[in-house]
């Protein structure tokens, strides 16, 4: 018989950050980021920031914050504070290893994230897509945009970069 698999989004707290650091290295090889960076957002905005249990181990992260919509902060780099009045939740980076793909992590996530964008009257979801996964955030409502006022902001994220938004649903 099948083992059932259990799978978790919770709170990320500051003694996760070097696990956070491990599963960034793995899954982004060409996009590196200080473990400090994380950090920094994770001070700024800690109700934005999960952990993926996956069968009781740390298997993803997740680190969104509110933000600006069209506007890209660069990757590696600290933001020193949020806007006054954002108007979208910014998807910084979300990473799931591959043992616990398949699973609706990322629906699970967005159902999260939305939550906290509609408490804070925030009405939109934004987030930089690499690596071609623009396809499994088209599956969650996201649309590419791609003003040309952002296109140099994009540079840090890679070729494959791609800007993309979504209404939160009501």
């Amino acid at each position: 018989m099948a083992q059932r698999k259990e799978i978790d989004w919770v709170t990320l707290c500051a003694a996760d950050i070097d696990d956070v650091d491990r599963i960034a290295r793995q899954i982004h090889l060409t996009l590196p980021e200080r473990k400090e960076i994380f950090a920094e957002k994770l001070r700024l905005f800690p109700r934005g920031c999960f952990k993926l249990l996956f069968n009781g181990r740390m298997a993803g992260y997740a680190i969104s914050h509110p933000w600006k919509l069209y506007s890209i902060p660069p990757l590696d780099e600290f933001l020193r504070a949020l806007p006054e009045t954002p108007d979208c939740m910014y998807l910084h980076d979300i990473a799931v290893l591959p043992a616990a793909r398949g699973y609706n992590a990322a629906g699970l996530l967005l159902d999260e994230i939305s939550d906290r964008a509609r408490n804070m009257r925030i009405s939109h979801l934004a987030c930089v897509s690499v690596y071609g996964t623009d396809v499994l955030w088209a599956r969650f409502g996201f649309r590419a945009v791609a003003p040309e006022d952002i296109a140099a902001q994009l540079g840090s994220y890679g070729e494959s970069a791609r800007y993309m938004i979504a209404d939160v649903a009501a």
